[in-house]
């Protein structure tokens, strides 16, 4: 491990480095829930179908499929050259060819409960009932793959694009154990070499890998991959400015006014050293209202009336909020819930709210408080990383009359307490699962109250269900859209959340590293990259 960093100095080796502040827990892909372990997964498996940059579907160990005419039935090819990584758990420390039973293993590995993988729900849409195969996954022969559906569902196959569903051999399951969370084998461009918990991880290049570039050569192209775990973000900074990592991404207080420029642009200073790649990311960030009329804490709260809730979405300049506090690093979201970069956003088909003071006075006027009177102090809770964003809030609509108290939570209570309906006013955000709208909608389906499911809001409302599962039965992805558009109406209307921006994906890049690219789900992919 020592050998990778010192060699990478003298340049016989190339070898790109970040840093994870939030540590790593496991490298098994049936737990890959969050970005700190989609991306190192990402580097070491593979599943039947992948992401371009673009959110089309591509193929990866399936190099095709067919899906039948009612949607239900997906049956997948594989190539015949993928073998997973040489490891121990083989005869003679080889490799092993894929097969489809493998496929078979790993998927039904991730509904298995006694795995209890966070994954499963991917799979809630599987045929387990007696089908014309008897079963929901089914293997004709080595090179085919079936899934079976109860219902159409055109979000399925970018589903399967999530490092969940990525494949492993059972060879290594059985013989790590629970261990295989720190012995991973899979068939990715990078293999495991050394993990020393809390201070490094390091991949070394699969030499054997099947993809190639566009001029047949194979790829990766580099040598390793070096993870370090500084936790503190500005000292993860320095260091990247030292030079000893090649990328950061994201913002936090402690950097973003030293590197970037109030219009979001780099700061000027750094031109030399790096650059910035920045581009829309499929997440929505907002404030959620609980507005279950049958509970208590609703109905004893100005917040049960709709108006009031319009008031506030009003009450605030967006604009101004991500100029000054984001430094336009995101888009005001002024129009639906369902983020810019999606495929079927329309800011012209789905009006939100905008910064409109009279409206909103007019709102609580109509509510029985003009210019506030009269109305009770509003509890908003956030986490400390979102608390800049809602004093801002705070103090402007404290300018028509709404008066709010922000009460700080830490991570792990707050989701406990957003999910067991224990807040009325919320900070919240979404991040795409995959590339469809229907993954943002369905927080308002009421059939996924939480805390089974994600409708945090407990929102119920017979016309959205409706074309909620009409959406669901349409294949055509401009018709779907258009169900999309009136739902996300709906819930504007509705007044469930109050939307704040359409986050970016922002990077920021040691110049000598080329063909890190970016993509609206925030992916790391190192496969192409290049170190000159």
């Amino acid at each position: 491990m020592n050998s990778c960093t010192q060699t990478n100095s003298t340049g016989h080796l190339k070898v790109f480095r970040y840093n994870e502040s939030k540590g790593i827990s496991t490298l098994d892909p049936a737990f890959a829930r969050n970005q700190t372990t989609i991306w190192p997964v990402n580097q070491l498996f593979n599943g039947l179908v992948q992401l371009d940059d673009h959110l089309h579907v591509k193929p990866c160990i399936a190099k095709s499929w067919n899906i039948s005419a009612d949607g239900k039935v997906y049956s997948f090819h594989l190539r015949n050259d993928v073998y997973f990584h040489k490891s121990p758990v083989f005869p003679g420390n080889k490799g092993r060819k894929v097969v489809a039973s493998d496929f078979l293993y790993s998927l039904s590995r991730i509904i298995d409960p006694h795995v209890a993988s966070p994954g499963a729900w991917i799979f809630n849409d599987l045929d387990k009932e007696d089908n014309s195969a008897g079963k929901a996954f089914e293997v004709p022969d080595d090179s085919t793959f079936v899934i079976h559906l109860k219902h159409t569902f055109p979000a399925f196959i970018s589903l399967l694009s999530m490092q969940y569903c990525s494949v492993v051999p059972h060879e290594a399951v059985d013989y790590y154990g629970k261990e295989f969370r720190s012995h991973p084998v899979g068939t990715g461009p990078f293999v495991f070499k050394a993990w020393k918990e809390g201070e490094k991880l390091v991949f070394l290049k699969n030499p054997d890998y099947f993809e190639m570039d566009g001029q047949g050569n194979r790829l990766p192209y580099i040598d390793a991959v070096n993870i370090s775990f500084v936790v503190d973000k500005q000292s993860e900074f320095l260091e990247f400015i030292k030079g000893n990592i090649d990328f950061i991404s994201g913002l936090t207080r402690s950097y973003k006014d030293e590197l970037i420029t109030r219009a979001g642009r780099l700061n000027p200073a750094y031109n030399d050293r790096i650059y910035m790649i920045s581009q829309l990311y499929l997440n929505t960030e907002y404030l959620g209202f609980l507005v279950d009329e049958k509970n208590p804490l609703v109905k004893n709260s100005p917040l049960h009336l709709k108006v009031i809730r319009q008031a506030i979405n009003y009450g605030f300049d967006r604009v101004k909020m991500m100029t000054y506090l984001r430094n336009n690093i995101g888009i005001p979201a002024c129009s639906g819930f369902v983020p810019a970069g999606m495929p079927s956003f329309s800011a012209d088909e789905v009006k939100g709210y905008e910064y409109d003071p009279v409206k909103a006075a007019e709102l609580l006027a109509k509510a029985g408080y003009p210019e506030g009177k009269g109305l009770p102090e509003i509890s908003l809770t956030t986490t400390n990383d979102y608390l800049d964003l809602c004093e801002y809030i705070q103090r402007q609509l404290e300018q028509s009359g709404i008066r709010i108290k922000l009460e700080i939570s830490t991570g792990a209570s707050f989701l406990d307490m957003v999910a067991g309906s224990k807040l009325l006013f919320f900070r919240g955000s979404w991040v795409a699962d995959y590339p469809d709208a229907e993954n943002y909608l369905s927080l308002f389906y009421s059939r996924n109250f939480s805390p089974a499911g994600p409708n945090y809001f407990h929102y119920s409302n017979p016309e959205f269900d409706r074309l909620y599962e009409s959406a669901m039965n349409m294949t055509s992805d401009s018709t779907r859209w258009q169900l999309y558009h009136k739902m996300d109406g709906i819930i504007m209307e509705d007044a469930v959340v109050v939307p704040l921006y359409y986050d970016k994906v922002v990077r920021f890049v040691r110049k000598n590293i080329s063909g890190l690219g970016s993509n609206p789900m925030n992916l790391l992919t190192l496969k192409k990259v290049e170190i000159n």
